[in-house]
């Protein structure tokens, strides 16, 4: 299986995660720099995605605790539709309280907050993306 990446597309920063060869464990990768348009986010992803030899990218999904789009799963969506023309497969996966979950792991760790600042989307990017490894096929691993 090739690597997977996952990503936690934000307003400010964009978290990168990476799976082992397996597809079995994530681990947060890089934290980029958010971009205003799709296609510069887009263009950062697939760089990351050739550098890492990976086919497959997982984007969270921002969904609102009732399961809703938020105003920011317009922007995801357009991301994956530019992925998607470059090439690459796409699967959509809800973040709810990803970066909520990767901000109480960086505190049990004993992160400062300019710590956490920095090392919270990659984090989360790698919750979301564990959480769309755990739930694919045994077959897939």
């Amino acid at each position: 299986m090739a690597r997977v990446l996952g990503v936690d597309v934000g307003t400010v920063r964009t978290g990168l995660a990476l799976s082992d060869p397996d597809g079995v464990v994530a681990t947060p990768l890089a934290t980029v720099d958010a971009a205003a348009e799709p296609t510069e986010v887009a263009d950062q992803v697939v760089a990351a995605a050739h550098e890492h030899c990976c086919t497959h990218i997982v984007l969270g999904l921002p969904r609102s605790m009732s399961g809703r789009d938020t105003a920011s799963a317009a922007r995801v969506r357009a991301i994956a539709g530019v992925l998607r023309e470059r090439g690459l497969h796409v699967s959509l996966w809800d973040e709810r309280l990803s970066s909520a979950e990767a901000e109480r792991a960086l505190l049990q760790a004993g992160r400062r907050r300019a710590q956490r600042r920095v090392e919270r989307d990659r984090v989360a990017a790698a919750i979301i993306l564990q959480g769309w490894l755990d739930a694919q096929p045994t077959t897939r691993k």
